[in-house]
């Protein structure tokens, strides 16, 4: 019976231990060789940027920008595959390089020769698919520090195959930061359609620079629709538009969640932004009505109905007029 119960015992015992042993994180391969499976180079190694640039010298102008940028300056790592650097996008160098000794750069340069790298041993990044381009940047910008990229992937952008590359070019210098100056030319390049409509007679002043498109819109992606900064349209436009926010004591019944009923958020051949003009906007909702001598003035209400946006004074006459 005592040895049935040892044998019981061990055999739990053996059990217990195997269970513990299959949580336990045991990589099956070392972490390099993982990020060589993740890159696409299982053929080549990480040799550090230092090691890459000092053998091609083509990259001089771009390895200077990228050592006084943002980027540049966070190059630090213990893992084989540094945080941020060179091979951190375009994979392991080793075979770039292969072959590259001081004594042909040498040779090289009498001849009045650079030498170059072998680029085709990198990652094509051109010939990735939009989603894998921006997973080279979302791997590390998608840390607690870069809030805005939290909602990238639900994104229309990123539903709509945009990646990072469209929009950002990482080696144009070492200031990183797209200038606001500069967000509209990029912007321009797709939604043509709104650079025409901010050439109408009344418009948002971004073409005089005056407001940016990132004023309005998240382009790294929100929850709302559109990609605007606030949850729905009122709160969007009431950043800037404090004076409308409210609420009222009397509101515009129905218009007061949505600026977009009357106005046009980019451009209008109407003043300030209106669909339509007056008295044919309120007239959509609202019937003619005659004055005392019963002659209908076809004229602009808001010039009676001052506070059309809401107001917390009565109307003289009806209570409701918006009239102060």
């Amino acid at each position: 019976m005592v040895r049935k119960l040892l044998f019981i015992f061990a055999l739990a015992t053996i059990a217990v231990s195997g269970c513990n042993s299959l949580k336990d994180s045991k990589p099956i391969m070392p972490i390099e060789d993982y990020e060589k499976m993740l890159v696409g180079r299982l053929d080549a190694n990480y040799i550090g940027t230092q090691n890459c640039l000092a053998a091609c010298h083509t990259h001089d102008k771009i390895r200077r920008d990228f050592e006084a940028s943002t980027m540049g300056a966070q190059m630090s790592s213990t893992s084989g595959m540094p945080v941020v650097d060179c091979e951190t996008c375009h994979g392991p160098g080793s075979l770039a390089v292969e072959g590259i000794t001081a004594e042909r750069v040498a040779e090289d340069a009498a001849k009045g020769i650079i030498t170059e790298c072998r680029n085709e041993t990198f990652i094509s990044i051109k010939d990735l698919p939009p989603s894998a381009k921006s997973l080279i940047c979302l791997k590390c910008h998608t840390a607690n520090s870069t809030f805005n990229l939290h909602d990238w992937n639900a994104g229309t952008h990123a539903m709509e195959d945009v990646d990072c590359i469209n929009c950002h070019n990482i080696h144009q210098g070492p200031d990183l930061i797209t200038n606001p100056r500069e967000i509209k030319d990029m912007c321009f390049k797709c939604h043509e359609d709104i650079k025409a409509e901010l050439s109408l007679r009344s418009h948002h002043p971004v073409l005089e620079n005056k407001v940016f498109c990132n004023n309005c819109h998240n382009p790294h992606g929100v929850v709302g629709e559109k990609l605007t900064r606030g949850g729905t349209v009122r709160e969007t436009c009431t950043r800037c538009h404090a004076e409308f926010r409210g609420p009222y004591t009397y509101e515009h019944a129905d218009l007061t969640e949505n600026c977009l009923e009357c106005h046009r958020n980019h451009g209008s051949p109407n003043p300030a932004l209106l669909i339509a003009d007056e008295p044919f906007l309120c007239m959509q909702c609202h019937s003619a009505h005659d004055t005392a001598d019963k002659v209908t003035y076809y004229t602009r209400c808001t010039d009676c109905h001052s506070r059309i946006h809401g107001t917390d004074l009565p109307s003289p006459s009806t209570g409701r007029g918006f009239t102060r």
